[in-house]
């Protein structure tokens, strides 16, 4: 699949039919992995990895993805680079052009991103900024299809806080048709812009009220509450007990609703462990597909 869009910074980059056909494009990697191993798609190609905050899944999800697809990664810290020292982000994004086929970011500030891309003439994939992670929803999206055989007219619930996840999980519903409903508390709610863009193609519902948000919802998803934000006492109380998705949240969802978590997860805090441990938790499947979604993602910017 080829992408008009040079970069993914928000997923609002992306078509309809671009967003499902990646969605289908991972499917098909990871039952192509399961198989007989990924062809060497990428073979040769470089990717830059840069990591202002700390990864797991992002960093790892994105270098085995590389080199299953024979390709490689260099990573890079902000103490690692001359950006440390000074160096406009400009001339660094013009400077890692020359070496590489793709750059990916993971930062703070999401001007940075926008900066990086608007200089460099390579592809420029957000790994998370404090105001979208479009990787994460791509991963999320992929678990929903393999999980529910489809994506238009489900219904998702997002308990918690508005942040950068739920942004691009904003996008991603206006993108495939899926509903969301949205509990979060009061001055938590997610970008007005995002939201405004998103009405005009699917149907997201505000509320302060969790069990209204998760009723006959086929999806549950929560985040930490101090995703981009630290998380003092005074924070806390405005999530703890309410948005905390429980059994007894569970139980107003669809009894053969699923819950997703983009991990890492602070137990006892946004989820009880008998719910991310439970039957209805995909959290690991989830996990799992960000390295296939990372894949059909490489394959559209860099090898179309």
């Amino acid at each position: 699949m080829k992408l008009k869009t040079k970069d993914l910074l928000t997923l609002a980059e992306l078509t309809p039919n671009e967003f499902i056909g990646l969605i289908d494009d991972s499917i098909k990697l990871k039952k192509e992995f399961k198989k007989d191993g990924n062809k060497p798609i990428l073979k040769n190609k470089i990717l830059t990895m840069i990591f202002q905050k700390p990864s797991t899944r992002t960093r790892v999800s994105f270098e085995v993805a590389m080199y299953q697809l024979g390709g490689h990664t260099v990573n890079l810290s902000s103490n690692d680079m001359q950006l440390s020292r000074g160096e406009s982000v400009e001339d660094t994004a013009k400077t890692l052009s020359r070496y590489s086929n793709c750059i990916m970011a993971r930062v703070y500030d999401h001007k940075l991103l926008e900066t990086l891309a608007e200089n460099a003439s390579i592809p420029v994939i957000n790994g998370l900024s404090d105001s979208f992670h479009p990787c994460q929803i791509l991963a999320d999206f992929m678990t929903i299809k393999e999980k529910k055989k489809k994506l238009k007219g489900i219904k998702i619930a997002w308990i918690g806080d508005g942040n950068n996840v739920c942004n691009s999980m904003i996008y991603g519903a206006a993108l495939s048709g899926v509903n969301m409903s949205i509990a979060t508390p009061k001055g938590f709610e997610p970008d007005k812009t995002v939201i405004k863009e998103a009405k005009k193609t699917t149907n997201i519902e505000l509320t302060t009220d969790p069990f209204t948000a998760s009723k006959n919802a086929d999806v549950v998803v929560a985040d930490t509450f101090s995703s981009i934000h630290n998380l003092d006492k005074k924070r806390l109380q405005k999530f703890l007990p309410k948005y905390q998705v429980n059994d007894k949240l569970m139980k107003s969802a669809k009894k053969d609703a699923i819950f997703l978590h983009c991990l890492p997860a602070k137990r006892e805090q946004e989820v009880t462990s008998s719910v991310i441990d439970g039957p209805q938790s995909v959290v690991w499947d989830e996990a799992e597909n960000r390295l296939h979604t990372q894949k059909a993602l490489l394959v559209a910017l860099i090898h179309a």
